[in-house]
């Protein structure tokens, strides 16, 4: 299990007094971090750290500034347990790698990137970072760079490990978490996203219960072990609010605002001791011995997550504070109680969690007000703070700590309970908010759009649930019982602009909440109340990003995207106007992903099995162009991609194959060469001569007794049609009646018909049955190759040894198509757990010789309609299978193609 090594910074190039490199040897909310002189006029900046002791090294991580950012960072390690290297030349450590760092210009430069770097297990006592270059930015006016703080994660080395081999290390690998794919961490709190934003006392406490829960799952106690795991998840959100908190004292510290620090300070203190009397943290630790409550339910660990308790206002300290100077005996009771009597108020700011190479928010430095302020009793029944200075900008921080407590505010009014405040999670809208939101605000309040743009994911869930209930409320009659309410235009715009927002959300449960809420509005509120045109204008604002949504790479994202798109296709009024099913029809260019490609046809394809084949050239769902959406997606480089479109072209022939083959190459010996093709002929043919069958079953049951009956023109042409797929009837019917003229024509007809599908493949037939006249001869359909005789032996030991067009798995020994090489690595192989897709050159690599494979010159940008062979590594220029073959059988071909030397020796 990998764990935090801890490290000492013994050498740094440069640095400003103000932030020391020293800077880098803690973690915690407080944490300067390291920052370079000003003006130094140096590109290039070394900082080397030592490890406590010898370590084995798995992950290192690295926490930018938000605006002094360096371009990259280089990593060099050296193993020297005994002494240290004299300079921070090279020579002294092995290159690991660099670590490229965006501008930060598209978050305003207000978060911070969060780099992790998994390396192969590496022993070292020394680790040196680089950093080289500067992103300049109006903000960054000295040419500085900064680091906030680097972590390195991995194991000491033990006795005999210091004696094993650089072989022996390197085979072996990173633990890594069956659950989720990742690094296995010895403790949560090792990690640098937790350690940098957690308040170092709650750190420790979380430390201690882990260790208690890993002996009580050893031992059995498994409701022992979840209140455990409950009270850390608790811990761990507490812990970040008291990580604001101190930030907050020191931001005050800086300004010598010094009466502000002592009620952040006892703020600290009581809100600490309430949270570990509320989640009983002392009584889980078992200091003193087992105890027998822990292995029973209890009410605070019964409903799943523990509610925290309020967090006192810097209102309520400086009151308790005050209460405490004027009855000092009563001071202790009053600190433990105040805030225990509040309605629970979250931090309108919410936890900082980074990802790899992703951004979070960094709050804002906060404006403390003085305890002068809270002096007089009446200013804390007020429930807001007066400011020193009124033209002062506000932030976030002061507008929480000025908002109306609700507890005080119910006690004016009898004392009554009430319920948490609703805006509790919430910042307020700004202007621009406001002016966008302007509209649902009219229609539905302030407070459920300020859900919308809360911070707060649960907020936001519980705007989209209360957004539904309202929609599912309304009736059809509404305005003429209320003349005052919105019409159900301004209701649909209304809610189509909030789930605008809604649909881009990047946690999955608000996106799931905004997909229900999309369904109910277009299949219980729309029909028969909204008018056309709002209709098109809700579609052309959210399907857009459904879309986009559709070839998300989370399964259960892009299958929730494609409901919610055909839910709102079996809307009648969205059916009426075609809104959906042109966007879907549209070309599918090999250069669209496959994913999004996959989805856009798979949709199409039920919608062609729901709706079936319109008429209407304003539909999308046409004969031509469901054929030109077909034939552009048979030439996608994904195979499932050619399979969905071969599916939807087959569709289209059953109704249409005159224009289906029109769109297609000419059906001969050298299109069917080609693998793609010769599938899709075959299938075509299938359905010809299902289509002979079934006219010939027509013919045959037909007698004189069922041609003389009464039949209408419209019956006899729907009978014909649905029969040969051909409108052949409009000539049979004669004056109502079907005459013996008429059965002669029909016979006629029927012939003429069979034999245009009979020639339809032009002289192949001819070709083949010539063939079947002459000798026998195996022919192999991939590189031309023949030889005289019927024995198929011959052709499986060709397909298995020379066909220089076939290769062989190199993890499972499966013959298949150099082409399908990478894809049947990834997706159909036994070992496809082991493989990955290089994102650069799109070759399946073993993921341990991934960075390897990266570092080789072959490894290069694909460019625009081409393949990579994996073989040679070179560029196959498409079209289809004609480049390959182009490529594997010429002569000058791919030089990495074993078997085409093998055929030249054989011949």
């Amino acid at each position: 299990m990998a764990k935090k090594i801890p490290f000492n910074v013994v050498f740094a190039s440069d640095e400003d007094p103000g932030f020391p490199a020293s800077e880098l040897n803690t973690h915690g909310p407080t944490v300067h971090g390291w920052r370079s002189a000003v003006d130094s006029g140096v590109s290039t900046h070394d900082i080397i750290l030592r490890f406590h002791q010898p370590a084995k090294i798995y992950r290192i991580q690295l926490l930018a500034h938000q605006y002094l950012i360096p371009e990259k960072v280089e990593l060099w390690l050296h193993y020297s347990p005994k002494s240290m290297p004299s300079t921070p030349s090279s020579q002294y450590f092995d290159f690991l790698g660099f670590v490229a760092l965006a501008d930060n210009a598209n978050t305003n430069y207000k978060s911070r990137e969060l780099q992790s770097v998994t390396v192969n297990p590496r022993r070292g006592t020394h680790l040196k970072l680089r950093l080289i270059g500067v992103h300049c930015n109006e903000l960054n006016s000295t040419q500085q760079i900064a680091l906030i703080a680097v972590n390195v994660l991995g194991e000491d080395l033990e006795t005999a490990a210091l004696n094993e081999g650089d072989e022996h290390l390197a085979s072996e690998s990173a633990p890594i978490d069956t659950a989720t794919g990742e690094l296995a961490l010895a403790s949560i709190c090792d990690d640098l996203l937790f350690s940098m934003y957690v308040e170092e006392s709650i750190v420790h406490y979380i430390r201690e219960l882990e260790q208690r829960k890993i002996k009580a799952v050893s031992m059995e106690r498994f409701e022992y072990a979840r209140k455990l795991k409950l009270c850390m998840t608790a811990l761990r959100t507490a812990g970040e609010r008291l990580g604001r908190y101190a930030l907050a004292k020191r931001q005050a510290v800086q300004q010598e605002d010094f009466s502000a620090a002592k009620l952040r300070k006892e703020q600290i203190e009581m809100y600490r001791a309430c949270v570990l009397k509320q989640l009983q943290v002392e009584q889980l630790l078992e200091n003193e011995g087992a105890l027998s409550q822990n292995d029973q339910s209890c009410e605070i660990y019964a409903g799943g997550k523990p509610s925290l308790p309020a967090a006192p206002s810097l209102q309520d300290v400086a009151h308790a504070l005050a209460e405490a100077v004027s009855n000092p005996k009563s001071s202790s009771v009053q600190l433990e109680k105040s805030p225990s009597h509040e309605v629970a108020i979250v931090a309108p700011v919410a936890a900082l969690h980074l990802h790899a190479k992703s951004h979070d928010e960094l709050p804002q430095s906060p404006r403390l007000p003085m305890a002068s302020r809270h002096s007089s009793p009446m200013s804390s029944r007020q429930g807001s703070l007066r400011r020193r200075n009124k033209s002062a900008p506000r932030n976030s921080y002061e507008d929480y700590e000025e908002r109306a407590i609700p507890t005080l505010r119910q006690e004016c009014q009898g004392n009554a309970l009430l319920e948490a405040d609703p805006n509790r999670s919430r910042s307020r809208l700004n202007d621009r908010e406001r002016r966008q939101a302007a509209l649902p605000i009219l229609v539905f309040g302030s407070e459920l759009v300020e859900l919308f743009y809360s911070r707060q994911f649960q907020d936001r869930e519980d705007g989209l649930v209360r957004l539904r209930s309202f929609l599912k409320e309304q009736e059809t009659d509404e305005a003429a019982s209320n003349e005052h309410a919105a019409s159900p235009n301004k209701v649909a715009r209304s809610a189509a602009l909030l789930l605008h927002r809604a649909v881009r959300d990047a946690v999955y449960s608000v996106f799931n909440q905004a997909t229900e809420t999309v369904r109910v509005l277009f299949l219980e509120y729309v029909p028969g109340r909204v008018s056309p045109n709002e209709v098109a204008r809700c579609v052309d604002r959210l399907l857009p990003e459904l879309l986009a949504k559709s070839g998300d790479p989370s399964a259960r994202l892009h299958t929730l995207a494609q409901h919610t798109i055909l839910s709102i296709a079996a809307c009648p009024q969205v059916a009426e106007q075609h809104l959906v099913a042109p966007a879907l029809s549209r070309s599918v260019g090999s250069g669209t992903h496959q994913r999004l490609a996959m989805s856009r046809l798979q949709m199409l394809e039920q919608l062609v099995n729901t709706q079936g084949i319109s008429t209407d050239k304003h539909s999308g769902l046409t004969c031509r162009a469901l054929s030109d959406c077909g034939c552009s997606g048979i030439h996608h480089p994904a195979e499932p991609v050619r399979k969905v479109a071969e599916r939807i072209l087959l569709l289209v022939y059953k109704v249409n194959p005159r224009l289906v083959r029109k769109q297609l190459p000419p059906d001969d010996d050298i299109t069917r060469r080609n693998l793609l093709y010769r599938q899709l002929f075959t299938e075509f043919d299938k359905l010809d001569l299902e289509r002979k069958q079934e006219l010939l079953e027509v013919h045959n049951s037909g007698n004189d007794a069922e041609l003389m009956q009464p039949t209408t023109s419209t019956d006899a042409s729907r009978l014909l049609k649905s029969k040969s797929g051909m409108a052949l009837g409009a000539s049979v019917v004669d004056n109502g009646y079907v005459s013996c003229n008429g059965k002669q024509q029909y016979n006629e007809q029927l012939k003429r018909s069979m034999q245009s599908v009979s020639n339809s493949r032009k002289g192949s037939a001819t070709n083949s049955e010539s063939t079947e006249e002459t000798t026998p001869k195996i022919n192999c359909m991939f590189c031309g190759w023949s030889c005289p005789g019927s024995d198929a032996g011959q052709l499986d030991r060709h397909y298995w040894k020379t066909c220089p067009f076939l290769t062989k798995c190199p993890q499972c020994s499966q013959v298949l198509e150099v082409a399908a090489l990478n894809y049947h690595l990834i997706n159909e192989c036994e070992a496809k757990e082991s493989y990955v897709v290089c994102t650069r050159c799109t070759e399946s690599v073993h993921k341990q010789l991934y960075e390897l494979h990266q570092m080789e010159d072959f490894c290069r940008e694909l460019k625009t309609g081409a393949a990579r062979c994996p073989l040679c590594h070179d560029d196959v220029h498409l079209p289809l299978d004609g480049g390959w073959k182009l490529h594997l059988l010429s002569a000058g071909g791919c030089p990495g193609n074993i078997r085409k030397r093998n055929l030249k020796k054989s011949n």
